[in-house]
């Protein structure tokens, strides 16, 4: 049992590393004596306690293994209700003023409480060295009313003209987007905790209709919004019915997701679960996505963003995760042109994704656009229709399906051509699969670097629906085919198995070394 974050409020702990996102065997869990509430998860979170306080939680299972752990909650200077500020709770009134203002007024070290209600509001701005708790049963309901949005500028030019102030974001470009939910441009050391809900009542409004077939801008706004902040940390709370991405933090650094949930309907549009954008240091534990598009997209800008600032994404842990409806459970790109770099997903579960971990790039993302380093371990997925897809040939953009893109003829390397070097597959077991275990297709001019699958398994569903495993032209929908490789330097399978293919375990083409063990 490992301590990985205690609030003045709160704790996180790390019952099982070992598993997935369950725990690998029953357990119970007491805080001084007093069971703690849990679904046998590896890792938990344990809310209600008191400010710079000694706590000991004991683990123990029915088989006698036993162990302990002390700790120490952080200091607090004081609590702000913000019900003492106005706020009424009652889903009616704009609570919009009252929630500011408690988080304006609130000293360092200090704690803004929502307790128990629906607060309707429009965005809300985060302020640094707070901590913003939300109790069991109090939803922030964002209202559906646009013209109560703030809309945040993409580029401003500075007055000495010595650069730009960047504020709104789409997809990877500097565009003017309606402030979200919960906005932090520039803060540090905040904190967000409890067991509350941050609701975009994106059905009750115009944001998946209206807005989704004209995606102009002011583009729509997020339900937790970060830009050049540090130190942040996002315990326990649900985000549900986002009008577009739900967590989307952009060039920021020392972020920690634990115990979040983020959940829209598997039909809404752009509901990615988790975006982060040219950021450093993530940490991403406990949390489940059952969303509308990507579970999780790790993301360092479009060609503009990507090759100005040059910021990769990078440095980051996903595990002990559940990622369940999702048109990929862990993406890389597309719009990476920043590049994404030393990344490590392990031990997460993932169920009836359409495709489980997926990179995707293309020509015209640029030279600073190098995927490298990235490590997919003991991941477990039940139902996942293509387990593993790198395609290097993603028909994104207006210009997507173009003989630019899409051609498989050799290209000249220029200063648009993107980079995919080490990809590496460790322990990753894939049962009811339906379309191939691994598609992949790099550059004929720059191939892919090296694929690595060790220790793997991936075992096919009778009577599955064909499906195109890779979005590129000319990629045809397959079913139960193993492992297809196009435009790879190096293949290396070590102890890689296959269970009820149809036709040959290998399809290869423009493959330079195959070592298959």
């Amino acid at each position: 049992m490992k301590l990985i974050y205690a609030s003045s409020r709160s704790c996180t702990v790390l019952v099982d590393s070992e598993g997935d996102y369950f725990a690998r065997k029953p357990y119970h869990l007491t805080l001084n004596g007093q069971e703690v509430d849990h679904a046998q998860e590896a890792v938990v979170s344990v809310y209600g306690l008191w400010p710079d306080t000694e706590y000991e939680l004991e683990y123990g299972t029915p088989d006698g293994e036993a162990e302990r752990l002390a700790f120490r909650t952080k200091p607090e200077t004081c609590t702000f209700d913000v019900r003492r500020f106005g706020a009424k709770g009652d889903g009616v009134a704009y609570d919009t003023a009252a929630i500011q203002t408690a988080i304006l007024c609130c000293p360092e070290g200090g704690r803004v409480l929502l307790p128990a209600g629906k607060y309707l509001t429009g965005p809300l701005f985060l302020k640094s060295h707070i901590t913003i708790e939300m109790k069991k049963d109090a939803e922030l309901r964002l209202t559906t009313d646009i013209s109560r949005f703030g809309v945040l500028p993409g580029v401003t030019r500075t007055t000495d003209e010595q650069g730009e102030v960047l504020l709104g974001s789409w997809e990877g470009n500097p565009l003017d987007t309606y402030a979200s939910a919960l906005t932090g441009i520039g803060v540090t050391d905040v904190q967000i905790i409890g067991e509350g809900i941050v609701n975009g009542c994106a059905p009750d409004g115009e944001w998946w209709t209206k807005y989704r077939k004209t995606p102009v801008g002011p583009y729509r706004p997020r339900l937790f919004y970060l830009r050049d902040c540090e130190h942040i940390t996002v315990q326990g709370i649900t985000f549900r019915n986002s009008p577009a991405w739900n967590l989307h933090p952009t060039f920021s650094s020392d972020l920690s997701f634990l115990n979040v949930r983020v959940v829209a309907p598997a039909d809404s549009p752009n509901t990615d679960g988790f975006d982060p954008e040219s950021c450093d240091g993530i940490r991403m534990y406990g949390t489940v996505f059952s969303v509308g598009d990507d579970c999780i997209a790790l993301k360092a800008g479009k060609i503009y963003m990507g090759m100005t600032y040059q910021t990769p994404c990078q440095n980051i842990e996903i595990a002990w995760c559940q990622m369940l409806d999702g048109h990929g459970g862990v993406t890389v790109g597309s719009e990476m042109s920043g590049g994404v770099n030393h990344v490590r997903v392990h031990h997460c579960r993932m169920v009836c994704n359409d495709r489980g971990l997926r990179i995707k790039t293309r020509r015209g993302r640029g030279k600073t656009a190098v995927i490298d380093e990235i490590r997919f371990e003991d991941v477990k997925m039940i139902g996942v229709k293509a387990p593993l897809v790198v395609n290097a040939m993603y028909y994104c953009d207006p210009d997507g399906k173009t003989s630019f893109v899409q051609s498989r003829e050799k290209q000249p390397v220029d200063d648009g051509t993107p980079t995919i070097g080490t990809i590496v597959y460790e322990r990753v077991e894939a049962t009811e699969c339906s379309s191939c275990a691994a598609y992949i297709l790099g550059l004929p001019e720059r191939p892919v670097e090296e694929i690595a699958l060790r220790d793997c398994s991936f075992s096919f569903k009778d009577n599955a629906t064909p499906m195109v495993p890779a979005m590129a032209n000319g990629v045809e929908a397959c079913v139960g085919q193993g492992v297809i490789a196009n435009y790879v330097k190096t293949l290396r399978l070590e102890n890689v198995k296959t269970e009820g293919i149809q036709g040959e375990r290998l399809q290869l083409n423009d493959v330079s070394v195959i070592i298959d063990a």
